[in-house]
């Protein structure tokens, strides 16, 4: 006789399938979301090609026009791949953002000063927002997930994990910048370009990994976009009932 206690074999297999379809689902979303690690070493590698031509060259237009070629041949290389246009154009706005900012200042630092203020601005956003009640993490992901908002009012427990999710990339990019910032007031620029290198992908990557984590223990999404569809397909066929009594 089967025990009502606990779960069957067959269910359990089913929650871990379920469970593993949702990690997945959440490792899929995240990579959508922020460009994988492709999208991390391209925020990256153009920095590195500024700070390392600078420490040769001494020369902030030959650093800044090298770094913001190779940041054009990666959002290329992106169009020509059809990825996602988002991940195409970011970068190379940042990069030539900072590239005109240092070469119109004569200060190398400044190459790095748009993307730190940057990092710090995102850093706030996502801690109020978190205050809020508006997670920040869960406006970016909910049209990735398909759930929209409806994890505000219908899924508390997703709420509650791109909570935890905004927190944690708040607080880590905020030591980023506490990090950082010191050095642009006080260090030359070799130091802060090889500083700001080294911390490009690790504290993203940790953000990332614990997004993941909080997501694939909490509930699954609601599709709303599903829901939507269902509910046109019944309205339809409740009208084609109705014309055909």
């Amino acid at each position: 006789m089967p025990s009502f206690d606990k779960p069957t074999d067959q269910q359990e297999a089913t929650r871990d399938a379920q469970g593993a379809d949702s990690r997945a689902a959440t490792e899929a979303a995240l990579f959508e979301a922020f460009g994988g690690v492709r999208g991390m070493v391209e925020t990256t590698v153009p920095g590195l090609v500024f700070v390392a031509i600078y420490t040769v060259k001494r020369d902030i237009h030959i650093a800044a026009i090298a770094a913001l070629g190779l940041s054009l041949l990666l959002g290329i290389a992106r169009l020509v791949r059809k990825d996602t246009l988002k991940h195409a154009f970011s970068g190379v706005f940042g990069v030539a953002f900072g590239a005109v900012f240092a070469m119109m200042s004569g200060d190398a630092k400044n190459f790095y000063l748009p993307g730190m203020l940057y990092t710090l601005g995102l850093a706030v956003g996502y801690i109020v927002s978190a205050l809020a009640g508006y997670p920040l993490m869960g406006l970016i992901l909910g049209p990735v997930f398909k759930e929209n908002l409806s994890w505000r009012t219908r899924n508390p427990g997703r709420k509650v994990a791109y909570t935890k999710a905004s927190w944690a990339w708040g607080l880590i990019l905020l030591a980023k910048s506490a990090v950082l910032f010191p050095l642009y007031w006080w260090g030359d620029v070799t130091q802060l370009g090889w500083v700001k290198v080294a911390l490009g992908i690790p504290p993203m990557l940790l953000s990332v990994y614990l997004t993941w984590i909080f997501l694939s223990k909490a509930p699954p999404p609601i599709d709303v976009f599903a829901e939507m569809e269902a509910a046109e397909r019944a309205e339809r066929e409740r009208e084609a009932e109705a014309t055909a009594r």
